[in-house]
């Protein structure tokens, strides 16, 4: 029978550090049998644990390979000359030596300063499957194994993890020169935003494009915003096919929506409209939706590990870039051959300059606008189904939410005035339910950055002995999870639970670890001061340099989406509750649909 996955412990205790006292001894090549007999003059225990190692390894794996093959071999004898009959045989054993290899590898002892490597069966692949498919119960796993600080292998990558808030302080918090984003999302991200921005430039440079972004994200602006994406809303209430029943005015039959694709066009629908600009949203019609599209798909985990494959997705996805920064190019000509000069980002990024004097080249703020349209697009798309669909499974915190808005918006003759920013201040219920869904569904469930140097590991976070300290090599892609963070049992209580009511306590432990991360350490990066916030066990938008810019816009953004679907449509959840997808970038729930019925007569 093959040897479990759960059969690691076994072989490390069998072989303890007793048997293995002999520093690394790990071969740099693959004949590991020959490597362990020259340390057999002084070492015959390991050279008897390799022969007994191996011959129960291949004992399994023949049992459970080669057996039900034995057949066919012996039918191929029949009609097979030698020498094809050897390849026939070498190709079919070819893999379960390098498993076998791959295995034995593992089980010699390694250096006490790198991390555990997460044990795994099958070379270059590694943990790619579990890491995949759930990397939440993945991380939970190893870390009840090896702790807080482990390495997996990602096709063929080196992945080390250091989990917990002391976990996301070393990785977000660290020296940019030392941990690099661009290293680890330039491949990505270049395709789809373009050359010479984001991670296609030195991070001085893009620290100033952050800043040149600020033009949008500023409070004036929020101000004018709020009634700019309640608008978008009610106007696809009134006009998208979904909402058949809302738009018959009736109060008492159900509809239905599908709250992934509602929320995704309604996030790009708001963000159109406010941050790029009233030209830019005159366009976007179903042409420039379905261009979008084809950018969008290029961001999964596919593109990212693999970032030129002759596959459709990346044909699209490079179309789709090409005729979008030309539309943004064009725009920029035709506002100079004409004089025109609109109060929006890209007449403002077009007199912006580098610290060097140069200014701004057209296809640098075309990818901008690029950027500056993906970048919030899926991770407020996620936060926003994710809360829609709270609501509608817990339709008496929708009420409280509903009742909220009466108390504050409503007026005499039984109709709501327009919402203001500073009214979505006012509302407490709604912050919390924000604030919640943003803990338990975090939209990002790996921050990664690349090792340029060899990086010891605090010991307070993990260490091999109370002597020695962990040492992460240089190449390691390095990850943090603050999603698990902030659903840690021994820090938020019942973390697994849905609570807005637990950030009604302004001296509970969720309102300080907000604070801590609004109030931490003021940095300037280069973009203005922003609280470093790397040590508080709540990180909704990330930490360090690369916080997200646009957290007040996304809070702003998702406040007016939740009210306004809140003031119109009751909601109720149909069938189970969704379980997170994991198979894009942004962790999004399975697709569902939510029922919903008119609130009140127009």
């Amino acid at each position: 029978m093959l040897i479990s996955v759960n059969d690691e412990t076994w072989w490390r205790d069998k072989w303890t550090r007793q048997d293995l006292e002999c520093g690394d001894c790990r071969p740099g090549s693959a004949a590991i049998y020959g490597s362990a007999v020259l340390y057999s003059t002084t070492l015959p225990l390991l050279v008897f644990h390799l022969r007994a190692a191996t011959s129960t390894v291949a004992m399994s794996l023949n049992s459970t390979f080669a057996e039900p093959l034995a057949g066919y071999l012996a039918q191929a004898q029949n009609y097979l000359p030698p020498t094809p009959r050897l390849l026939v045989i070498g190709l079919l054993y070819t893999p379960i030596a390098f498993v076998v290899l791959n295995v034995l590898y593992q089980l010699l002892p390694s250096s006490g300063s790198k991390p555990q490597v997460v044990f795994h069966w099958i070379p270059w692949f590694g943990s790619a499957a579990a890491y995949g498919q759930d990397p939440v119960s993945f991380f939970k796993e190893c870390r009840e194994k090896y702790g807080n600080v482990f390495t997996f292998i990602l096709l063929g990558k080196r992945v080390t993890v250091a989990l917990g808030p002391q976990g996301n302080n070393f990785v977000l918090g660290g020296k940019h020169t030392v941990l690099a984003a661009e290293d680890v999302y330039g491949p990505l991200t270049t395709p789809v935003f373009g050359k010479d921005v984001v991670y296609d430039c030195p991070n001085e440079l893009l620290m100033e494009q952050k800043k040149f972004v600020k033009y949008s994200l500023t409070m004036e602006r929020f101000r004018s915003y709020v009634g700019m994406v309640e608008d978008e809303i009610v106007e696809y209430f009134r006009t998208d096919p979904q909402f058949r029943i809302y738009q018959m005015n009736d109060i008492n039959e159900w509809g239905a929506f599908k709250p992934n694709k509602v929320l995704a066009e309604i996030t790009i629908l708001t963000a159109s409209r406010t941050l790029q600009g009233k030209e830019v949203r005159d366009n976007m019609d179903k042409g420039f939706a379905e261009l979008f599209h084809d950018l969008d798909n290029g961001f999964t985990p596919l593109h990212w590990m693999f970032q030129n494959l002759p596959l459709p997705s990346y044909r699209k996805r490079d179309a789709a870039h090409a005729k979008m920064s030309t539309f943004y190019e064009q725009i920029l000509r035709n506002r100079r051959a004409t004089g025109e000069d609109p109060d929006d980002v890209m007449s403002s990024l077009a007199k912006q300059h580098y610290r060097s004097g140069r200014a701004l080249k057209d296809h640098e703020i075309a990818h901008i606008m690029i950027a500056l349209l993906m970048a919030g697009q899926h991770t407020s798309s996620a936060s926003g189904t994710w809360a829609i669909l709270r609501l509608a499974a817990n339709p008496d915190v929708a009420e409280q939410l509903y009742q909220e808005q009466v108390k504050l918006l409503a007026t005499p003759d039984g109709r709501f005035r327009d919402m203001t920013y500073d009214d979505l201040r006012s509302l407490p219920i709604l912050d919390a339910v924000i604030r919640e869904t943003l803990r338990i569904h975090t939209p990002i469930h790996s921050i990664m950055r690349l090792a340029h140097s060899d990086i010891p590991v605090p010991q307070s976070l993990a260490a091999p002995s109370e002597n020695s300290v962990y040492v992460v090599p240089k190449g390691d892609i390095v990850l943090a999870s603050p999603g698990l963070s902030q659903m840690e049992p021994s820090v938020w209580k019942d973390a697994d639970t849905w609570d807005p009511s637990r950030w009604y306590d302004q001296d509970g432990f969720a309102a300080h670890a907000q604070k801590t991360y609004d109030e931490d350490t003021k940095v300037d990066f280069g973009f203005g001061l922003v609280s470093k916030g790397t040590d508080s066990p709540y990180l909704p938008f990330g930490a360090g340099r690369h916080r997200c810019i646009g957290e007040q816009f996304a809070y702003l953004q998702i406040g007016v989406l939740i009210s306004t679907f809140v003031r119109h449509l009751e909601l109720r959840l149909e069938g189970e509750f969704p379980k997170p997808d994991y198979s894009s970038m942004m962790v999004s729930p399975f697709p569902c649909e939510v029922a919903y019925r008119r609130r009140k007569l127009e």
